[in-house]
């Protein structure tokens, strides 16, 4: 679990591609306090498991679902990515409750500025925008974000300059893919919604 507030931009340093995976050497440093061999990361939105913990960064793996499910398939050398530990319990929760599971990908389809403020505005597909609601959360990249506005097939978010100086943000330009995981909280209750409508058993009867 994550909060969507990224602690630093790493950099791909190297790719290695295998029969149905990827894996990635990531240059970090401030990341690197406390982490260890199996704890969860997240980069660029993507939680992920560190193999391999290194002077200067680390290794980690995503495999083929993952890799079809998010922009990590299209990393390359030098390209750079939004790190984020994993939440501990007693942190404080900055952002908004983020697991890491993408729910797939969207578009950037316009990017102005508006005072100190720049609102980028992203196309999803239906799949996605059915869980988008106006001044809801929604993790971008892994950056966690208020939808200021709302259309069928996009919405806007507002970043501010802290957010644009301190992510991956400030690199995004008008066609640029990104990672989206919408907020899980609207996934639980519709899932909820159509058992019950459905008439079958609920989760009190599972085992």
């Amino acid at each position: 679990m994550f909060t969507g507030i990224v602690e630093e931009i790493g950099t791909i340093q190297k790719t290695a591609p295998g029969k149905d995976s990827v894996r990635f050497w990531i240059g970090a440093e401030t990341v690197l306090d406390g982490l260890s061999p199996d704890a969860s990361i997240s980069v660029g939105g993507v939680c992920l498991t560190v193999t391999e913990v290194l002077a200067d960064g680390f290794t980690a793996t995503a495999v083929s679902k993952t890799l079809e499910q998010s922009t990590l398939g299209l990393l390359k050398k030098g390209d750079t990515v939004n790190l984020e530990r994993a939440l501990r319990l007693g942190d404080r929760l900055g952002g908004h409750f983020v697991q890491g599971h993408v729910d797939g990908t969207g578009r950037v389809v316009s990017i102005r500025k508006q005072g100190d403020s720049s609102l980028f505005g992203i196309r999803a597909s239906r799949d996605l925008m059915r869980y988008a609601i106006l001044r809801g959360s929604v993790a971008v990249n892994g950056v966690s974000l208020t939808i200021a506005a709302l259309e069928e097939d996009r919405f806007t978010v507002s970043v501010i300059l802290y957010t644009l100086e301190h992510t991956t943000f400030r690199f995004l330009k008008n066609e640029s893919r990104v990672n989206l995981e919408m907020d899980f909280f609207g996934k639980y209750i519709e899932r909820l919604c159509a058992r019950r409508d459905s008439g079958k058993p609920g989760p009190e009867w599972i085992d």
